[in-house]
């Protein structure tokens, strides 16, 4: 057994390996740019935490670990383009810095990479990884597009917003241990309680990320706090205040939404607090850790095996940054 960091500096030894061919350098070369920009690389491990929480890592792990990691980085190349993000980790985005038809088309070279490493996969395993691996991909696709939806609505419900949330972030970690789950020899129910663990870890961490955003310490998140309310981007604080708010503070904070004052952000921040949000969000927080730890205690195999998914659920959600 190992822990999330042994694991996570195994996978970045191998993933540091060149994934793309010399030429055209026009092409690759932005890929190997942006892989370089790194990041926690918590999908992919958690694959390999999926495999042995039943069993030895499987030799086939490192494959789709590289091939999730590969898909991941797909999405952030698109996602920075649909958002026209100038920064990534404090460097140019690929579309920034090569253009956007060249990220378009580099984005899709990662793509077919990661079904390279996925048809690796020995045969006894290939199909249902395949198949979760493509599924995971659509659902990610759609909660892209609902989000960018929601930009254009005055009003998101909780509901909807959990079920966005649900598809762009908590699936492809519940599938990331699903498919090492698969490695491990792991049987369907196990498999489905370890897929609802990281689903319910997802929902969590996003609310953690909102959270963060507003009333995180600018020194240990590492960013300017604020920046979801500056822009207006909808999040489960906003949207708990819109539905609690009454009176002259809903007002204001439809006023706030539509203009750009330069108190902007401490005025919402304030009318969050008057709302409680903080006291909510971090409420719901707890409950989707307890949702999610409740789903892994149920998973038939010794409690040890399980200690260091629950070391990672504490990096995830405990974390300033």
């Amino acid at each position: 057994m190992h822990t999330f960091e042994d694991l996570a500096v195994q996978f970045s030894e191998r993933f540091s390996r060149d994934h793309f061919p010399a030429h055209p350098k026009t092409l690759y070369d932005p890929n190997r740019y942006f892989l370089k920009l790194g990041g926690k690389r918590i999908r992919p491990v958690a694959s390999l935490m999926g495999n042995e929480l039943f069993n030895d890592l499987h030799h086939d792990a490192w494959h789709v670990a590289t091939a999730i990691e590969l898909f991941h980085n797909f999405t952030l190349i698109h996602d920075d383009i649909m958002d026209k993000a100038p920064l990534r980790r404090g460097l140019e985005t690929v579309h920034q810095k090569f253009g956007t038809s060249t990220a378009l088309l580099a984005g899709d070279v990662m793509l077919v990479s990661a079904y390279e490493y996925l048809n690796q996969v020995d045969l006894k395993y290939i199909h249902p990884i395949i198949q979760l691996f493509n599924q995971t991909a659509k659902e990610v696709c759609e909660g892209q597009q609902l989000d960018m939806d929601f930009e254009k609505q005055q009003q998101v419900f909780f509901e909807d917003y959990v079920s966005m949330i649900n598809l762009k972030t908590s699936v492809l970690l519940a599938a990331s241990l699903q498919m090492g789950a698969i490695l491990g020899g792991a049987g369907t129910g196990n498999q489905q309680l370890l897929y609802e663990f990281g689903r319910k870890l997802g929902l969590a961490f996003q609310v953690q990320d909102d959270y963060l955003d507003a009333f995180g310490d600018p020194q240990k998140f590492g960013k300017q706090v604020g920046g979801d309310i500056r822009s207006n981007k909808k999040t489960f604080l906003l949207i708990h205040a819109m539905e609690t708010a009454e009176g002259a503070s809903k007002e204001r904070l439809e006023q706030l939404l539509e203009g750009d004052e330069k108190t902007k952000v401490e005025e919402v921040i304030a009318i969050f607090k008057a709302c409680k949000v903080d006291d909510w969000a971090r409420e719901l927080k707890e409950k989707y850790i307890k949702e999610a730890l409740e789903h892994l205690e149920d998973v038939a195999v010794l409690s040890a095996r399980k200690e260091p998914l629950k070391q990672l659920t504490s990096f995830l959600i405990h974390r300033e940054q």
